[in-house]
């Protein structure tokens, strides 16, 4: 499992920075001000998440469920969030209606949240 969240952070990571360029050159010019805001708050949260998978990719050990769940869920999180506000910023591009991915990214936020709770648990459990 450390292995797994190592990849995934450095993944993350990687497609963050592809994809802001993205958003950032090839977006800006097709999508409104509003659309192109929410494609980079997906980005920078995917950042975040990043950042997040490859800090405790150091730091835990992955010995117990509680350890391996806190990486699950930001990783499964991070996917729901920030891929449910990219194709919801790019429907009108796409010329598809995809509203339907609106309430994906609320459960990947939770997700991501609960990741977080379990880290300071986590934290206040082994006193690091």
């Amino acid at each position: 499992m450390k292995t797994i969240t190592l990849i995934f952070g450095a993944v993350y990571g990687m497609l963050s920075v592809i994809l802001g360029a993205f958003g950032a050159h090839a977006l800006k010019k097709i999508l409104s001000v509003e659309r192109l805001e929410s494609f980079e708050t997906g980005v920078r949260y995917q950042m975040y998440a990043a950042f997040f998978l490859l800090i405790i990719g150091y730091i835990l050990k992955f010995e117990t469920t509680s350890e391996k769940w806190i990486s699950i869920l930001m990783i499964a999180g991070t996917f729901l969030f920030s891929v449910s506000i990219y194709f919801l910023s790019l429907q009108d591009y796409l010329g598809a209606n995809l509203k339907f991915l609106g309430p994906i990214t609320p459960l990947g936020g939770l997700l991501m949240i609960l990741s977080w709770g379990m880290l300071i648990f986590y934290f206040l459990k082994n006193r690091i």
